[in-house]
């Protein structure tokens, strides 16, 4: 499914694009709290929108708009995907 590409955290995606998650790198309650956002292994995101200072980053998990941190986006990491 994934474009063969290099692999890159959610923060690193260019706006508009999409990603399959492939692992996480959080720890402990941040870990469970992207887990129970959605943010799990094979679930395709959309980067949506960005603040206007950059942060937090707005993306498309499974029909909801989610707001991330940036230090909490870096810890997800995706494969690219075309929609």
């Amino acid at each position: 499914m994934g474009l063969g590409q290099m692999i890159y955290t959610l923060a690193d995606m260019p706006m508009g694009t999409a990603g399959m998650i492939m692992r996480l790198k959080a720890q402990s309650s941040t870990r469970r709290r992207l887990l129970d956002l959605g943010l799990v292994p094979g679930t395709v995101v959309r980067y949506v929108r960005q603040s206007p200072l950059g942060d937090p980053i707005a993306f498309d998990i499974r029909g909801a708009v989610v707001a991330l941190r940036k230090v909490d986006a870096q810890t997800v990491f995706v494969d690219p995907v075309k929609e």
